[in-house]
């Protein structure tokens, strides 16, 4: 008995050493091999020391009684092998393609039109149509299909305003002229608000094997922490960022209380001598074309830098091409996934750590002030602001220059 173990074990051995560079038929011909070495009982030691069926080793046998061999690269026998689902259910295929785009390809009443496409609904709608598949076959199938994981796609921008890319061209054509001058082009806007406490942040980074950051369950608001609501000003020539995290409303005074601090903290460094300077704005918020605060309070800036402020605002629909966009906030929520903005002061640091590898740089600092809602602006002050507007577009397009009767 002791003999056989050693035997079974030494056999164990070279097959394992082995094992990885053989194929089928190799496997039971090295097998088949071991066994008519060994002699009376060979086979059952193999089988035991290898897990290679009896059948599969007598199959070897016989290949190994054979004069020659026919087919030198060929494992299995012409047709041998288990058959394709596909082949035992040809309409498999068909009934699968219609069940992933119902609307289009298949039964537009089918349930499956209002509900998840994961691979374990589409087996089990697939076995009620009378095919035996499992949830694995499926995955399969929809990767031998060329099917893959996707997620919405915002594309859609709702109706076109018909002098959209006119307006772009302005835009584009009034920055250059401002840069050719060395003065600032701004591109502003205000971050998605976010809550402060310990709550989880969307997106994944790298952390040590079992470790885990623990977050509240429910995203109530702490009445105590609040919220933190960023507003951002981007310097598009010289690649640099300014945020004020404000604790308030996201109003059209914080908006420009926001471009001042830029200018003090960042602009009059770098463009001391200009005497003006352009802003690209949406169309809608706190410095939208119709808020008459964000003009009142944009000549109030104007007064106070002695410089004339244009703005250019982009046609609706169309924010997503605001370069603050995707060239500083994208950036931002790149540095803080994952990480719970538990207070104020991990929402700056973060924010002010966010760099790229074409040098952006960013600043930021805390807004503590109380901005109040619905501030009104009389008829009589909004007619004080010495405003130019452009001929094309002029509640896109328009200047405030200094006025110091306002």
């Amino acid at each position: 008995m002791k003999n056989e173990d050693l035997i079974i074990k030494r056999i164990r051995k070279k097959f394992n050493s082995l094992q990885p560079f053989l194929n089928e038929r190799s496997i039971r011909m090295w097998c088949a091999a071991e066994t008519r070495d060994l002699g009376y009982g060979g086979k059952t030691l193999v089988h035991r020391a290898t897990g290679v069926s009896r059948p599969t080793i007598d199959k070897g046998l016989k290949e190994l009684d054979l004069p020659c061999v026919t087919e030198s690269q060929r494992i299995r026998r012409a047709g041998g092998g288990r058959k394709k689902i596909t082949e035992k259910d040809p309409t498999l295929l068909k009934d699968l393609d219609d069940l992933i785009d119902p609307q289009t390809r298949g039964d537009p009443e089918t349930s499956l039109r209002w509900s998840s496409k994961s691979t374990l609904k589409l087996s089990q709608e697939l076995q009620e149509k009378g095919h035996k598949i499992t949830q694995r076959s499926v995955h399969r199938l929809l990767t031998q299909q060329k099917y893959s994981m996707k997620s919405n796609r915002k594309r859609h921008e709702g109706g076109n305003h018909p002098d959209r890319d006119q307006q772009f061209q302005n835009i584009n054509e009034a920055a250059k002229q401002f840069q050719a001058m060395q003065c600032p082009v701004l591109s502003v806007d205000a971050k998605k608000k976010e809550n402060i406490g310990n709550y989880k942040n969307q997106g994944k980074e790298w952390s040590a094997k079992g470790e885990h950051t623990d977050v509240n369950v429910y995203d109530f608001i702490n009445p105590e922490k609040g919220k933190a609501a960023p507003y951002g000003v981007y310097d598009i020539g010289a690649n640099a960022g300014w945020v004020s995290v404000g604790i308030s409303s996201d109003t059209a005074e914080f908006a420009v209380e926001s471009i001042r601090q830029w200018w003090y903290e960042m602009g009059n460094a770098i463009y001391k001598d200009a005497t003006k300077l352009m802003i690209t704005a949406d169309c809608g918020g706190s410095n939208g074309y119709r808020v008459r605060l964000w003009k009142y309070e944009l000549q109030q800036l104007a007064n106070e830098l002695n410089k004339s402020i244009s703005v250019c605002h982009f046609p609706p629909g169309t924010s997503k091409w605001n370069k603050i966009e995707h060239r500083l906030f994208s950036y931002i929520s790149q540095n803080w996934r994952a990480r719970p903005l538990v207070d104020l002061q991990t929402v700056v640091e973060l924010i002010g750590n966010t760099k790229t590898k074409t040098g952006l740089t960013v600043k930021t600092k805390v807004d503590s002030r109380k901005y109040e809602k619905g501030k009104k602006i009389s008829d009589d002050q909004f007619a004080k602001i010495n405003i130019e507007r452009s001929e094309f577009h002029p509640e896109w397009n328009y200047t405030i220059s200094p006025n110091y009767k306002i």
